[in-house]
């Protein structure tokens, strides 16, 4: 059905659905950023406290 022929009330549903889809893709790519971010903290933070015993173990 083309939009021209949609009751204004019909055109504003479909539009809703549009931004509830866009949000929830939105939402959905944050989480999954924030999941990266996560595990690459805990790499670095691993990879720094391996480097700190090198560090110290240098040292003697």
């Amino acid at each position: 059905m083309a939009e021209e022929n949609l009751s204004a009330a019909a055109r504003i549903d479909r539009a809703l659905t549009r931004i509830d889809t866009a949000v929830a893709a939105r939402t959905n790519a944050h989480h999954a950023l924030a999941r990266r971010h996560a595990a690459l903290r805990a790499r670095m933070g691993e990879a720094i406290e391996a480097l700190d015993k090198l560090l110290a173990d240098a040292r003697g």
